[in-house]
């Protein structure tokens, strides 16, 4: 079988991580690769390249490659690496975002269980207080029983469903692109984003971040969620109107766990950093050391065997789900 000529293009420190001695061996065996790594690629060092490897921190790749065939992402979204001529003229383009969507789905769990114990509201008493006395202000603690509202039936969102469903919890799912019967599969009711909002104890996102869901919620949305809410964001801070979310936060109402923020990282004078209500964390709930990461490249591994053997891909995004997916 020829080895089609390929090329790795990712930052240095994503290639660190990634390619192990081991994983570099079955490149070799899989492409006629091109030593080195690419970090600033374009037009003329991609030239004749027919499948690509990319990672984070790749620049935008150029439209007009010719011999291009393949373009192979170890991380998740190519919105901002894959131009939509490629589609056009059928490169394929597969995804590692469900090896990613792993370690954020783990982060989404522990904290979804954690805010329905009330642990940020219940530390602020116990450090107020210093004394066991603390627990009755918290006397909703718990998990069972506790309605959990997914945003997003995304891979991490379906991820989380599944290892939410141990739990005695109701777990609802918002999506216009979520069929009846994807929901009935999942195992979740599907309802309208407000319905969600307004009835949840623990509300997490996990919708993509195009256009149309910049500011999804928004302040009229955010004032629909109960006293004692709260909200979870480990998928894309402008998904938020953070001033909106400010405002209600500052009446401490609602509790939030924000692994993203928009801007992010947010200015060292962000009231954000001084409340006690929220958990602010540094954007990694995902894959960011060499040993979960690596499990990306290995996805990837496989689907170029796949490809090669002309046996059909998993992992592929389709040029009709490029408009609504990460």
């Amino acid at each position: 079988m020829r080895r089609p000529t390929g090329a790795l293009a990712m930052n240095r420190r994503t290639y660190d991580w990634l390619v192990t001695p081991e994983r570099l061996a079955r490149l070799g065996d899989l492409l006629d690769l091109r030593p080195g790594v690419l970090t600033a690629p374009d037009a003329d060092t991609l030239r004749g390249v027919e499948i690509l490897v990319t990672g984070w921190r790749c620049p935008p790749l150029p439209a007009d490659l010719p011999d291009l065939r393949g373009v192979f992402h170890t991380a998740g979204t190519v919105r901002q690496i894959v131009p939509d001529t490629y589609f056009d003229r059928g490169v394929r383009v597969v995804t590692a975002a469900d090896a990613g969507a792993v370690p954020v789905a783990e982060f989404t769990l522990a904290a979804i269980l954690f805010a329905n114990k009330r642990v940020l509201r219940a530390a602020r008493e116990y450090r107020v207080r210093q004394s066991l006395d603390a627990r009755d202000a918290v006397p909703d603690a718990g998990n069972l029983g506790k309605r959990v509202g997914l945003v997003g039936a995304s891979r991490v969102g379906r991820r989380v469903v599944r290892l939410l469903a141990p739990f005695d919890l109701t777990v609802r799912v918002a999506d216009p692109y979520l069929s009846d019967a994807d929901a009935a599969e999942l195992g979740v009711a599907r309802v309208d984003l407000d319905e969600l909002l307004a009835t949840s104890d623990v509300v997490s996102l996990h919708a993509p971040s195009t256009p149309a869901t910049r500011h999804l919620l928004d302040a009229r949305r955010l004032a629909l969620l109960p006293d004692g809410a709260t909200l979870v964001n480990t998928a894309r801070g402008a998904l938020v109107d953070h001033d909106a979310l400010l405002a209600e936060l500052r009446t401490g109402r609602l509790d939030a766990v924000l692994d993203v923020t928009d801007p992010e990282p947010l200015p060292p004078d962000s009231p954000y950093w001084t409340l006690a209500n929220v958990l602010l964390t540094p954007h990694h709930a995902g894959a960011f050391n060499p040993v979960e990461s690596g499990r990306q490249l290995d996805l990837v591994l496989d689907e170029l065997d796949r490809y090669l053997h002309g046996a059909p891909l998993r992992h592929e995004v389709l040029p009709a789900a490029r408009t609504y997916t990460a």
